[in-house]
């Protein structure tokens, strides 16, 4: 258990683990139980001991050969070296006429912002770049949306298993979440009126196209039920739209219908690549003031450069090609979960995650046992947030490099299912 919380991002590299009688105070569990625990993570490298000062989280080596991560919600890398190359040549030269040498506005650089809302306009929504923020990647950008609402309420209503980063973000400013039923539709209009009303939630949290962990998308006639439920109790949403890439049921979005009442987020990390964090937030009319003054104070603005590569890609043609690509290698990848694992996936033309629903101990039991078969999978209770429906386990199907991987980890996650784990008495 320890060591999936360490290798699962809930600690980085050189970030020091609470002390051995802390972890025993927090887990029930005997001194002697952790002691030795740390000990067989020293062995292993994943940790290391410093005397007088404590225990550490080692730089993680690439994986073992054998050992295959689904955790990494991200896209197989396929811009080549050229295409970047272009790319960051084409920022450079740009970067090098950058006024005041990139501390310009917060917001990103007019020209950053028209070629981002360029971009979104032919792929997914039409936005006025004088109502965009960049931001340090989409996880920035929610962050911001929320800080922005904490005053409007300390309650958000999101799916019973939502978004580990959206939980991050609220358990850093003190928000606390409310589980709301679901469908193969998305939210189920009639329990996010139910827990408005009794939780007193005031923001909605949504991912709508391919939930992130459940991987479902909401359709335009769910929204617009949806939206009239939020305007009876005159709540906000913040609709995280960063899987646009991968939506089947239309381009309608929350902001489209509502814009005075929904914080857009969206990125280039999933439809593109991680390695540049660009983000972008367009908040309601009139938002943004505040949000720049946090902007401004976490951490003055985006990269410039960063955001100058992003552009570069789009403007390349370099997106579209890699947009194309993914869709194609997420819809073959969805096909190897369905034939292997037998699920019902609720987007089968393509998803980069899909979801196993299960009790909760019974989805506990099966991350345990695939780690030591050599299959990392997202802890079940990081996308928790209660309810009857949390219970489960997502598979990242776009983390492997080659197909042939996901395939072989596929088949291990089969082998355990049918096989029930050995009682030892």
């Amino acid at each position: 258990a320890l060591e999936r919380q360490v290798t699962s991002g809930l600690y980085q590299p050189g970030d020091r683990l609470p002390t051995h009688r802390e972890i025993s105070r927090r887990a029930k569990v005997a001194i002697g139980t952790v002691t030795k625990a740390i000990d067989l993570l020293t062995r292993r490298g994943i940790v290391r001991g410093e005397v007088g000062r404590g225990t550490f989280v080692n730089a993680r080596e690439p994986a073992a050969e054998g050992v295959i991560d689904l955790t990494i919600n991200g896209p197989a890398p396929v811009i080549d070296e050229d295409a970047f190359a272009a790319a960051m040549a084409l920022a450079a030269r740009r970067a090098a006429g950058f006024p005041h040498s990139g501390y310009a506005d917060l917001r990103g650089t007019a020209e950053q912002r028209a070629t981002l809302v360029d971009w979104m306009s032919r792929t997914r929504i039409d936005l006025d770049e004088r109502d965009v923020i960049v931001t340090v990647g989409a996880q920035h950008a929610l962050h911001l949306a929320f800080a922005d609402l904490a005053a409007t309420s300390r309650v958000i209503a999101s799916e019973s298993a939502t978004f580990p980063g959206a939980i991050a973000a609220a358990n850093d400013l003190g928000l606390s979440f409310a589980p709301v039923d679901y469908d193969d539709d998305g939210i189920i209009p009639d329990d996010l009126d139910r827990v408005m009303r009794d939780s007193g939630a005031r923001i909605l949290y949504t991912t709508p196209v391919c939930q992130n962990p459940l991987g479902i998308e909401t359709g335009e006639a769910r929204r617009r039920q949806i939206l009239a439920v939020c305007e009876k109790h005159d709540a906000l949403i913040v609709e995280d739209d960063i899987y646009a890439l991968y939506a089947a049921k239309g381009p309608l979005t929350y902001k489209g219908l509502a814009p005075d009442r929904t914080y857009y987020v969206t990125g280039l990390s999933k439809c593109l690549t991680p390695l540049m964090r660009v983000g972008i937030l367009s908040p309601p009319h009139g938002q943004s003031a505040s949000i720049l003054r946090r902007l401004r104070a976490e951490v003055w603005g985006a990269s410039p450069l960063a955001t100058e590569i992003g552009c570069a890609l789009i403007e390349l043609g370099i997106a579209d090609t890699v947009a194309d690509i993914l869709r194609r290698e997420a819809r073959e990848r969805v096909k190897l979960v369905e034939s292997i694992l037998g699920l019902h996936l609720p987007m089968p033309g393509g998803a980069p995650h899909v979801w196993m629903p299960m009790d909760p101990l019974e989805a506990e039991r099966l991350a345990r046992r695939a780690s030591e078969e050599g299959v990392r999978l997202t802890p079940p209770a990081a996308s928790s947030i209660g309810g009857a429906k949390s219970g489960g386990i997502r598979v990242c199907v776009m983390s492997p490099r080659k197909r042939t991987t996901l395939e072989s980890a596929l088949r291990r996650i089969a082998a355990l299912q049918a096989q029930p784990e050995e009682s030892i008495i």
